[in-house]
């Protein structure tokens, strides 16, 4: 075949008539952008950067209030620890029996019991003598530092004396263990 019955047999290009291309007389001009959309992106920015600040901020104002409270709460704790050594220490019955012998009262020999169903008493029922067979003023046969130096109720001046004496020279003059450097230390045998 040859070329010109190529083209005849090959269909013509149909034009569509919405499509048609033409030469504009100007180019349009640029569209600018908007200087609102800017603005909104700008603001939008700072706002998330100041609402962070604020929040940190925020933050490490609660972090040091939760710090201080803390340390209120650990000191309250400890005073809480210290009056309940000092009321431990008032009422027990080595400071309650100095007392009660500051004040006069003797410990009696033989025990002597109310029975409550007809009100007789029980026991020899004699009267305590007025020397006691427990002397609570001297030093305590037991020591007891909570009450060391604690003031008698008779005698703001009177004390029940701890007993507890440490000899400092002696604590002074007992040579330490060695240290352990490399393990534990073993005896030299032959």
């Amino acid at each position: 075949m040859s070329a010109e019955a190529l083209r005849v047999a090959a269909p013509a290009p149909q034009h569509t008539p919405g499509r048609t291309l033409r030469a504009l007389d100007a180019p349009l001009p640029a569209r600018r952008p908007r200087l609102l959309y800017g603005i909104v992106a700008v603001g939008g920015a700072l706002a998330i950067a100041a609402a962070q600040m604020g929040l940190s901020i925020l933050t490490t104002q609660g972090t040091y209030e939760m710090s201080s409270l803390t340390k209120q709460q650990r000191a309250l704790a400890w005073e809480t620890q210290m009056l309940q050594d000092d009321v431990a220490g008032l009422s027990s019955p080595q400071y309650l029996a100095a007392n009660a012998s500051a004040l006069g009262m003797v410990v009696g020999q033989t025990p002597n019991y109310l029975r409550l169903s007809d009100g007789a008493i029980v026991g020899t029922g004699g009267a305590a003598s007025s020397s006691s067979s427990v002397n609570a003023l001297t030093r305590a046969a037991v020591t007891n530092a909570l009450i060391s130096g604690v003031p008698l109720v008779t005698d703001p001046d009177a004390s029940l004396e701890s007993g507890a004496t440490v000899d400092q020279t002696l604590l002074l003059n007992t040579p330490t263990p060695p240290a352990i450097a490399d393990g534990l230390p073993t005896p030299a045998t032959h």
